[in-house]
C-alpha cells in the first residue's frame, strides 16, 4: 500500500472516530443545526451503523434526504442525569409538565404536520382535557405558556418543527412562543423525525399497564431464557454501552455477566479495539474502566471545570473524602461553610441561612454523577475514580491559611492527575 492509499485509511479512520464521538455526544445530528456533522455522519453512514450495531446494539438511522442522524440509545434502566432542557435561558432541566406537553405537541404535529403556535396550543388543549390522567393545559396562564413555549423551541431546536415562512423580526423559538410573536407562522413538522425521538424498542402504546422495563426490553437478547450466545452479546453491548456513556466505570458496580466478559482475553481486546477505533484514551485501573476523549467531542459535561460553584465545590471537597472520609453530610455542610467563608465573593447564591447544606448538597450531586462518590444513608464515601484528582498546592503555600486568591475557581490549575 503506498503512502497516498495510506493516509486515505487514516483519514477515514479519523472521521469515523469523530462521527462516532460526535453522535455519543449529540444522539441527534441534523443538517438544520449542524451541517459539517451532518455532512460528515451522512459520508461515512455505513461503517457508523456497523459500529454502533456491533459494539454497542444500538441502530443508526441516517436519512440523507430529511437531513437528520438519529442515534438510539437504549439502556436497560431510567437514566435522569441527561434531561432535555430548556433551549435559551438558564437551560434548566425539563419538568414533568414540560415533557408531557412535549408528548401533546408531538402526537398533535403527526395528526397535523402544518400548523401555527396558536392553532397548536388549541390542539394541545384538547388532547389535554380529553387524555385520563393528564392535567388540563391553560395557555393563559403563565406558568402554561412558557412550558408549552420551551416544549415547541425544543422540537424547533431538534429541526422535527420549521417554520415555512417567518417574518422579519420574528424569533428562532427562543421564548418567542411564550411572548406570542410569531403565533401566526406556519409550522411543518417532520413527522418522520418526531416518530424518531422516541427510541424505546417497544412502542409505549403496545404496553398493557406503565412498565419501564417491558418499555426498553430488547428481543435480541432473549429475554428471561437467553441462550450462551445471547448472554455474551448481551454482556458485550451492555458492557460497552456503559464505557461510551457513563463516565467511570467500576468493578464493582457490573453485574456477573459484564465482570466476566470484561475480564476475559476477548472481552479486554474488544473494549480496546471500540475504544481506539472510536478515537477515546483507554484508562485501565484495577478498580474499573475510563475513556477520555481528548477532544471533549463526546463530552457533554466537564469535570473538573468552573462551569458553576457546584462543581468547584465538589472538586475541592474530594481532598477530605478522600484522605478523611467516608464523612457524613453534615460534615460535608462544614467543609462547604468553610469555603462560602473563605471565598467572601464566591457562590453569591449560596449565601443564605442554608447556603452551606445546598452547595454541599449540590457538590456531592456533581460527584455522585461523575462516579467519583456514594452516598449511602447519611455517609458519603469518595469511590476509586476520585482518586485521579488531587488538589496540590503549587509551592509551599498553604490552603487551609490565607491565599492570595479570591476565587476558588482559579483552584482548577492545581488539579493533577495522581
Amino acid at each position: 500500500m503506498n503512502g497516498r492509499a495510506n493516509q486515505l485509511v487514516r483519514a477515514e479512520k479519523e472521521e469515523i472516530a469523530r462521527a462516532v464521538r460526535t453522535l455519543l455526544g449529540r444522539p441527534l445530528v441534523s443538517r438544520h443545526a449542524d451541517p459539517a456533522a451532518f455532512e460528515l455522519v451522512r459520508k461515512r453512514r455505513r461503517p457508523l451503523v456497523q459500529w454502533f450495531d456491533y459494539f454497542c446494539g444500538w441502530r443508526l438511522v441516517v436519512e440523507p434526504r430529511q437531513g437528520y442522524a438519529r442515534l438510539a440509545k437504549v439502556r436497560p434502566r431510567a437514566d435522569a442525569t441527561r434531561p432535555a432542557r430548556r433551549t435559551h435561558g438558564s437551560a434548566i432541566p425539563f419538568d414533568r409538565r414540560r415533557y408531557t406537553l412535549l408528548c401533546l405537541c408531538a402526537a398533535e404535529l403527526l395528526a397535523a404536520p402544518v400548523t401555527t403556535v396558536g392553532l397548536l396550543a388549541r390542539r394541545v388543549a384538547r388532547a389535554a382535557a380529553a387524555e385520563p390522567g393528564v392535567p388540563p393545559f391553560d395557555p393563559v396562564r403563565g406558568e402554561e405558556r412558557a412550558a408549552f413555549a420551551d416544549a415547541v423551541a425544543l422540537l424547533r431546536q431538534y429541526g422535527a418543527l420549521t417554520p415555512l415562512h417567518e417574518p422579519p423580526g420574528t424569533g428562532s423559538g427562543d421564548g418567542d412562543e411564550e411572548a406570542g410573536h410569531g403565533a401566526d407562522v406556519l409550522y411543518r413538522a417532520d413527522t418522520t423525525l418526531v416518530t424518531r425521538l422516541l427510541t424505546t424498542p417497544v412502542p409505549p402504546s403496545t404496553l398493557q399497564a406503565p412498565d419501564l422495563a417491558a418499555l426498553t426490553a430488547e428481543p435480541r437478547y432473549g429475554g428471561d431464557e437467553p441462550t450462551a450466545t445471547q448472554r455474551t452479546l448481551w454482556a458485550r453491548h451492555s458492557l460497552v454501552r456503559r464505557l461510551l456513556d457513563e463516565p467511570v466505570v467500576h468493578l464493582d458496580d457490573l453485574t456477573p455477566d459484564e465482570s466476566a466478559y470484561a475480564a476475559s482475553p476477548a472481552g479486554r481486546r474488544m473494549i480496546r479495539r471500540a475504544a481506539e477505533e472510536a478515537g477515546f484514551v483507554l484508562e485501565e485501573r484495577a478498580e474499573g474502566f475510563l475513556l477520555v476523549d481528548p477532544d471533549a467531542i463526546a463530552t457533554d459535561s466537564r469535570f473538573p471545570d468552573d462551569g458553576s460553584p457546584a462543581k468547584v465545590a465538589a472538586l475541592l471537597l474530594l481532598d477530605p473524602l478522600i484522605t478523611a472520609g467516608p464523612l457524613t453530610t453534615g460534615r460535608l455542610a462544614d467543609e462547604a461553610a468553610g469555603l462560602l467563608r473563605r471565598f467572601p465573593r464566591w457562590a453569591r447564591s449560596y449565601r443564605s441561612e442554608d447556603g452551606a447544606f445546598r452547595l454541599a448538597a449540590d457538590a456531592l450531586e456533581v460527584l455522585a454523577r461523575f462516579g467519583l462518590a456514594r452516598r449511602t444513608g447519611d455517609r458519603v464515601a469518595a469511590l476509586p475514580a476520585a482518586a485521579r484528582y488531587r488538589v496540590t498546592p503549587a509551592g509551599p503555600a498553604d490552603l487551609t491559611g490565607p491565599a492570595d486568591l479570591t476565587d476558588p475557581a482559579d483552584l482548577a490549575d492545581l488539579v493533577e492527575d495522581a
